[in-house]
């Protein structure tokens, strides 16, 4: 799912391409996309984009009028810069938006659709998209430390929910750990001021790091790759590779979609932390450190 630095890398190469055009026309490939009916999405047809924000991890297009497109791009939804009146793509194509100049696609590489569009007619409305989370790239060690101890969570949890944090998700809350140097299940309360301020600082390192290097790597292009795997990265979608900073394999625990990548080494004083299903289906065949892990497998 694109995450704050990939959304802000949206931003960047729109602002000039769409900021100030109109919107000719507007391709509906699937109804599903639609999450609105008031005001019909035929209401942006023929006005102009007047600016570009982030809410969370949603994309804003801010429309002459007073009216709003809000877009979610979930796991799999990505937006492609193309020639003008291109032919919207049959099995990954959800909708087209056609300016003087070029075609914004959108579309959805996933067997289930659950990239999303609203259509909002005021600033009100808009601002129930609004989690409520504090905007990590803004906020002063105060403030970051009185989000994330209002209550009791792992880090992980804490770093990753819209309610605490604004845009953060599952890969660069795993850099931001590694980085700190801090277990990601390490609860909020247990943080030492001291941790506090190398995990506020790690944070905006870590985001501002990346929104920086996206821009660079897409340069003038629109960027065809947004994706939450980079081999730049530290332990995010490393599982098994050695860790940049000690050498020590990347560890990973795997929910459903999602999944935690870490370093035990610099995270977790070389304990293996137990995988939830795994560890219960094992007990005390659970290995408690990669020594222990290799040992097993030499076996």
């Amino acid at each position: 799912m694109p995450e704050l630095p990939d959304v802000e890398l949206y931003l960047f190469a729109l602002r000039p391409r769409i900021v100030g055009n109109t919107i000719e026309r507007v391709r509906l490939a699937t109804p599903f996309l639609l999450r609105s009916v008031d005001p019909p999405l035929e209401a942006a047809k023929g006005r102009t984009v007047t600016g570009l924000r982030r809410i969370g991890k949603r994309i804003v297009w801010e429309i002459e009028g007073k009216l709003f497109l809000v877009f979610h791009l979930m796991i799999a939804g990505r937006f492609k810069w193309r020639e003008a009146g291109i032919a919207v793509p049959r099995k990954v194509g959800l909708a087209a938006f056609d300016f003087l100049g070029g075609t914004l696609l959108l579309t959805e590489a996933a067997t289930q659709k659950r990239a999303s569009l609203h259509v909002v007619g005021s600033e009100d409305m808009l601002s129930s998209f609004d989690p409520g989370g504090l905007e990590p790239m803004t906020s002063s060690v105060d403030t970051f430390a009185t989000a994330l101890q209002k209550e009791s969570h792992t880090l992980k949890r804490a770093l990753t929910d819209p309610h605490i944090f604004s845009g953060i998700g599952n890969a660069y809350s795993d850099e931001i750990l590694h980085r700190a140097k801090l277990s990601p299940f390490k609860l909020t309360r247990q943080l030492a001021p001291a941790e506090i301020r190398f995990l506020h600082t790690a944070t905006l390192e870590t985001l501002a790091e990346w929104t920086e290097r996206l821009r660079a790597q897409a340069g003038d292009r629109f960027p065809e790759k947004v994706t939450a795997f980079h081999d730049e990265m530290a332990v995010h979608g490393r599982f098994g590779q050695p860790c940049p900073r000690c050498g020590t394999p990347v560890q990973r625990i795997v929910h459903g979609e999602h999944e935690v990548n870490y370093c035990p080494e610099c995270q977790t004083e070389g304990r293996l932390l137990a995988d939830r299903a795994l560890s219960k289906l094992l007990k005390d065949d659970w290995p408690k450190t990669l020594d222990e892990m290799e040992r097993r497998r030499r076996k």
